[in-house]
């Protein structure tokens, strides 16, 4: 038995899920670690679906200030209860959030915010590139749309690598903390100042 609550302590560390919730899944899966981990991150996602239509009219505002204060950060991250925004890990995802912006410098929150201009410019600039290196032209479409989902991943919050954690995205640590604390999460806007840069 204390071997049970063993693995329910390790699983808890690891997930962050509720006692019943791991002893559940360690049931479920055999005692399996892996296989325990990936059925609560399962369940999460679909828990954290469940709740993507919810409004979210709570949260906070944060700033971040890099050492050499010479990179700042200002973040909303909404929520839907004063109780959760109030919540120690609701404001340590907060920071996470704004400490990726400083570092990974993302040009917008989701891809629908990227200006269609830039979209275009984008385009074009990869299809000069297909060109130069005489790809064919059955080849040029493909070359570009997979180029422009590597500038989305790269530019876009929601779809960049946690700098923390870089098998995770943004989307997936918000889904994580959804799943956890029960409510729907949205990062509204944010705003990233670096001395000197226009």
């Amino acid at each position: 038995m204390s071997g049970m609550r063993d693995l329910v302590k390790e699983l808890r560390g690891k997930t962050g899920a509720g006692i019943l919730d791991c002893q559940s899944v360690l049931k479920e899966t055999g005692a399996d670690m892996e296989k325990a981990i990936d059925l609560l991150r399962q369940r999460g996602l679909a828990a954290a679906q469940k709740k993507a239509g919810r409004e979210t009219r709570e949260g906070v505002i944060a700033s971040y200030i890099h050492a050499g204060s010479k990179i700042g950060v200002l973040v909303e991250v909404n929520c839907e209860t004063d109780f959760v925004a109030r919540n120690d890990e609701f404001q340590a995802l907060v920071k996470d959030i704004a400490l990726q912006i400083a570092a990974a410098h993302p040009l917008c929150v989701k891809r629908d915010d990227v200006p269609a201009e830039q979209v275009a410019r984008e385009e074009a600039i990869y299809q000069g590139q297909a060109k130069e290196l005489g790809k064919p032209a059955a080849a040029l479409e493909k070359i570009v749309r997979g180029k422009l989902e590597k500038f989305y991943q790269e530019q876009c919050l929601l779809e960049q690598s946690f700098i923390k954690n870089p098998s995770v995205t943004i989307t997936d640590l918000l889904t994580e903390h959804i799943a956890r604390l029960g409510e729907n999460i949205t990062i509204a806007r944010f705003t990233r100042y670096q001395l000197g840069a226009e």
